[in-house]
């Protein structure tokens, strides 16, 4: 290289260069002189240049494929929950995997298709570049007429433009994987979860939440088995009062008398997310000190309180509970509510109390809900004011 700067040539002179002179002007401004340019395919149209094509096509269109079945599988492939004796189970449990994995593909092939067309169709340029500031002075209109020409050149020697297999697979591979990609947010949109905020299914209720009026909601146990070694459904356990120890915990779930011998129904109120409660049995001396929300004075039968398991942080399980402190613990991310103080947070993230269940108990003695929370249980979500 000479190491001379080159002379900003006038409008007429710039008017008048083709593309490789306006190319050449562009490296030197930039300080930049090509040794080696290769064409990647000297002779076009040889076997080994479209089979090169074909298989950079092919990746492209599993891509495309790819993303299309995630489209598809998010939206009409069966995603509620099953039992595990119900004919729909195995669909159910390939719904996660297939969503990961037609994602992952279609992210897969359009990044190797995108290095293979790198390596096979992308000249190995050898360069020699100054140091220094270069020689970067000009006027704006060189500047747009030299990076327009370089990127004319590069899609020329890419030969990108006369390869349409590859274009139209491409589009396909990045549209399908755009697609995909904003169907996540959108898939929300399908089905209003404001449309009727008063059914169990609505961020505002749970299971425990009556389907009748005056129907009664039942404290239940999860017992691990819901049938017997011949199939016959077990029978329920229902908590009373005298099951817990003073000191003591329990989780337990909502159960209906319309629910009995329905194995799906059993088991679906199992595994619902929210209605896991965590049933406390105070000791009489902390019973004494507790602190009472404010209209939630009377949702406690005597020593007995009900708080949902659903972290209001996050929406981790709340699942330990230390007795010597009184202290409901979740593991997540540590956050600590107080039992004694309406479940108020004293540690961690968590900046709301956990949900309390109004409880009571039946003629018979056994624990039963009063009636749904009377708010949101869980974390935060745009309509909740609190």
């Amino acid at each position: 290289m000479s190491g001379e700067e080159p002379n900003s040539p006038t409008e007429a002179e710039l008017a008048e260069m083709n593309r490789d002179q306006l190319v050449t002007l562009g490296n030197a401004l930039d300080g930049v002189e090509l040794v080696d340019y290769p064409t990647p395919w000297p002779v076009p149209g040889t076997r080994a240049e479209k089979r090169a094509e074909r298989l950079v096509a092919v990746w492209f269109l599993i891509s495309g494929i790819a993303g299309l079945a995630f489209v598809v599988a998010m939206i009409w492939w069966p995603w509620q929950y099953q039992t595990p004796d119900s004919s729909k189970a195995f669909a159910y449990s390939l719904y996660t995997p297939i969503l990961g994995v037609t994602l992952g593909i279609a992210i897969l092939g359009l990044g190797i298709g995108a290095l293979l067309y790198t390596k096979k169709f992308i000249p190995a340029e050898t360069a020699i570049q100054e140091r220094g500031d270069n020689a970067g002075a000009g006027s704006k209109e060189i500047d747009r007429q030299t990076i327009l020409a370089e990127l004319a050149d590069a899609g020329t020697r890419t030969t990108i433009g006369r390869r349409s297999l590859i274009k139209r697979s491409a589009g396909l591979g990045a549209g399908m994987l755009g697609l995909a990609t904003a169907a996540l947010p959108l898939a929300s949109f399908i089905k209003d979860p404001w449309k009727d905020t008063n059914n169990q299914d609505s961020l505002w209720h749970t299971g425990w939440q009556p389907q009748s009026p005056g129907e009664v909601v039942y404290m239940r146990r999860n017992t691990g088995k819901l049938e017997d070694e011949d199939g016959k459904l077990l029978p329920v356990s229902l908590v009373k009062v005298e099951d817990l120890d003073a000191g003591g915990m329990e989780t337990v779930f909502p159960y209906r008398k319309s629910e009995a011998g329905d194995h799906e129904k059993l088991a679906a109120a199992l595994v619902r997310s929210d209605n896991p409660v965590m049933l406390i049995r105070l000791r009489p001396a902390d019973a004494a000190r507790v602190v009472k929300r404010e209209n939630q004075t009377d949702f406690n039968f005597g020593d007995y309180y009900a708080y949902t398991k659903v972290c209001s942080h996050v929406g981790c399980p709340t699942s330990l509970y230390e007795q010597r402190t009184n202290r409901i613990l979740c593991p997540c991310h540590q956050s600590q509510f107080d039992a004694l103080h309406y479940a108020k947070p004293i540690f961690g993230p968590a900046t709301r109390p956990l949900a309390q269940l109004p409880i009571t108990v039946d003629a018979d003695g056994y624990l039963i809900a009063r009636g749904d929370f009377i708010e949101a249980v869980g974390p935060a979500f745009w309509e909740r004011k609190s």
